[in-house]
């Protein structure tokens, strides 16, 4: 899994965020966002666009795993409950696969295990390799 984590190292905008990717597996990823009040938005909740990009990062590196090239098609988010602080998690697993694509469920749960959003992904999978 060398490939796949130095794939994720060179995501620049989930290293400015402090994004942490703790696990990655064939179809599967797992990442971490200590929240600061850098994610925070006018509400003083957790800003839309850093739970997203949390998922969106996982959804990535799981969809990515297997060495080939696999890009987002499709992707929504449903925000369930809000969070101020803390650390978010997001764990991607694959729903299905076939040649061309790939279907990921991503749920963000904050430190109780709450929650948070929903974010569900299809990739296309090229022949490429990473």
């Amino acid at each position: 899994m060398n490939t796949i984590q130095q794939f994720a190292q060179n995501d620049t905008f989930a290293e400015l965020l402090g994004i942490e990717l703790v696990d990655v597996s064939e179809g599967r990823a797992k990442a971490r966002l200590k929240i600061s009040a850098k994610h925070l938005n006018g509400h003083h909740t957790v800003h839309g666009g850093a739970i997203f990009t949390l998922a969106d990062f996982v959804f990535a590196a799981a969809s990515n795993s297997y060495g080939t090239v696999a890009v987002a098609i499709n992707v929504n988010i449903s925000y369930v409950n809000a969070v101020t602080g803390g650390t978010l998690t997001a764990e991607a697993r694959e729903m299905s696969r076939n040649p061309k694509l790939a279907t990921y469920s991503i749920p963000v749960t904050d430190e109780r295990g709450e929650l948070v959003a929903l974010f569900q992904g299809m990739a296309y999978r090229k022949k490429t390799s990473i």
